[in-house]
């Protein structure tokens, strides 16, 4: 077996022995026929950034090769808002790299996502896995480079509270049990996305951790690796589906929300992104940032205003972007900096062997630690749509590769303090702000859109849909009239438990 397969969790990988990008409709038939697969599931994200299902029950190979080969119809006006009622059928296509076996079915079960086609068999400009893959290729196209990320999903459990070895509030950041009540069903959510083709880097307890009414509430967070820009989104769609569906074999509740408590930890969803070409990250030069990582990072402060129309989608997101917390509230970037809008994270740039330090019966490793550094953009929440979110910064990266003044950008916008402190005002109100309500990111991306429709990547008709849709909320002024009143805000924690 290829190496790189070895001690795979994924099944579907481990039984027909080649990664998932080489699947093929014969592959996915075999591993059909020869495991005993009853039923067919196609899943695919809607508008409302959440997977939706169809069932198929296996007649016979006939018609198995029928649904593999032609897909199906749905009703894309009750999927998206932008389709007319008169004109709503879309076909549904399953990718056979996508396929997992669903740990939850009884009836075994083979789980496809798709792909939408209009009338004219051609891929549907508005959905949001196509304007990911546009994206990604209109930025391959200007750069010659490939663009990858992935994401940091935090969420809260929420289960009635044991009284037994209680946390310490808002300390909660790693913290081991008993002290963390959720970390086995954290590591089960992990072993099952991982089943299901997702590339995990790890997962632990986070800072929020608090008690209402007899319920805990516990961060936690779920960190994938880097791979290409539309496998990231996929994973992050099927690691929600999992973890939400987990949670509710155990009578637990899961929220993604960006924020569900005044004075508590929010959850975000950091995005990180590097560049590669040839298989080589691009993104330093020798221990110092690259140009290509400089001109990346000028084109998200460039676009910051308006990716947060993509990132951060309902009224609590912009109770989590506030002053003197974690997340940012101005449009800047630094090094190993918590209060930044952009971060560039420790990247094993030291000298040292530090596994032979730690241990030493090794010998000099020589590992090149340059494939693990990475920028993060820490504005996104969990009510994104992944795709869109994605998208909209492989658009912002791409875009500082066409601006003149890329590098004065990123030198203007580089901060190495923490702004919130008080001694730094100062430096803190000479930098531009994020926006403050759905309201406000509807304004920017308006002024913006021009860059995101560049090349066809987002349409017309998205961008239009996604500011009709910021502005409904009428949320201009909402921050300032609730504040931090708790009651409140719990009214709308309530309203937008499980966005995305």
């Amino acid at each position: 077996m290829n190496k790189e397969l070895e001690l795979t969790p994924n099944r579907v990988v481990a039984y027909l022995g080649k990664p998932s990008k080489d699947f093929t409709k014969a592959d996915i038939v075999r591993y059909i026929s020869e495991n005993g697969i009853r039923m067919v599931n196609f899943m695919y994200p809607a508008g409302d950034g959440r997977l939706k299902t169809l069932n198929f029950v296996i007649n016979n190979a006939a018609y198995l090769d029928t649904i593999l080969t032609c897909g199906e119809r749905v009703d894309g006006s009750s999927l998206f808002p932008f389709i007319e009622a008169g004109s709503s059928d879309l076909y549904v296509l399953p990718r056979f790299s996508t396929a997992f076996l669903d740990p939850f079915a009884q009836i075994p079960t083979l789980s496809m996502l798709c792909s939408y086609f209009n009338k004219d068999g051609e891929l549907l400009e508005s959905s949001p896995e196509n304007t990911l893959r546009k994206a990604c290729k209109a930025f391959e196209e200007v750069t010659g480079m490939q663009f990858q990320a992935m994401g940091e999903l935090e969420y809260y459990v929420i289960a009635p509270d044991c009284n037994l070895f209680p946390a310490t509030d808002q300390k909660g950041y790693h913290e081991s049990a008993p002290y963390a009540k959720f970390n086995e069903f954290r590591a089960e959510c992990m072993s099952y996305i991982a089943q299901a083709g997702g590339e995990i880097k790890y997962g632990h307890s986070e800072v929020g951790n608090f008690t209402i009414d007899n319920l805990v509430y516990e961060q936690n967070e779920i960190e994938f690796l880097p791979v290409e820009a539309q496998d990231a989104a996929d994973q992050l769609m099927i690691a929600k589906w999992i973890i939400r569906n987990l949670a509710f074999r155990y009578g637990y509740d899961i929220t993604f929300a960006p924020k569900i408590s005044a004075g508590k930890a929010g959850s975000g969803l950091h995005i990180h992104m590097r560049i590669v070409k040839d298989g080589v990250n691009q993104m330093l030069n020798g221990s110092e940032l690259s140009e290509t990582a400089l001109k990346a990072i000028a084109g998200m402060m460039e676009l910051a205003p308006s990716i947060t129309s993509f990132g951060n989608t309902n009224p609590t997101s912009y109770f989590r972007l506030v002053p003197h917390q974690e997340a940012p509230t101005n449009v800047c970037w630094g090094d190993r900096n918590r209060s930044v809008l952009v971060r560039v994270p420790l990247g094993w740039a030291a000298k040292s062997d530090m596994c032979k330090i730690a241990n030493p019966l090794e010998e000099y490793s020589n590992y090149d630690t340059t494939q693990k550094q990475t920028v993060e953009m820490r504005s996104p929440d969990g009510s994104a749509d992944v795709y869109q979110l994605i998208a909209g910064l492989a658009v912002a990266c791409r875009h500082g590769f066409e601006m003149d003044n890329a590098l004065e950008i990123a030198r203007r916008t580089y901060v190495n303090v923490n702004i919130h402190k008080k001694e730094n005002e100062e430096k803190q109100n000479s930098l531009a702000k994020l926006p403050d309500s759905c309201e406000a990111s509807a304004d920017c991306l308006e002024s913006q859109r021009a860059v995101f429709e560049q090349y066809n990547v987002f349409s017309k008709a998205m961008i239009d849909g996604i500011i009709r849709r910021l502005r409904s909320y009428e949320d201009r002024t909402l921050r300032s009239e609730i504040g931090s009143n708790r009651e409140e805000m719990l009214k709308l924690v309530h309203k937008y438990f499980h966005c995305g």
